[in-house]
């Protein structure tokens, strides 16, 4: 029997965790300083997590049409009535 595609185990949680392990909550707060080895490890105060977005360059339009192609105008650009004489 297979296992379905939304089931199968992948390499580590890839999504933005909103709990943190008391560990990773002491580590923050001494980031902040909010946190000292005289404080105890309970009755930690909150930690806010943030997710991290990733926001994908913008193409301009001669990019879409193709890197390797000159841009109309340029110095060494073929037209079309040249080409043929």
């Amino acid at each position: 029997m297979t296992i379905d595609k939304s089931l199968r185990a992948r390499k580590g949680i890839v999504r933005a965790r909103n709990v943190l392990t008391r560990a990773e909550r002491i580590q923050k707060l001494s980031q902040q300083d909010r946190w000292t080895e005289e404080s105890g490890p309970f009755s930690l105060p909150k930690v806010r997590v943030y997710k991290v977005v990733v926001k994908k360059k913008k193409k301009k339009k001669g990019e879409e049409e193709g890197d390797a192609a000159p841009a109309k105008g340029a110095k060494g650009a073929v037209t079309k009535g040249a080409a043929k004489k």
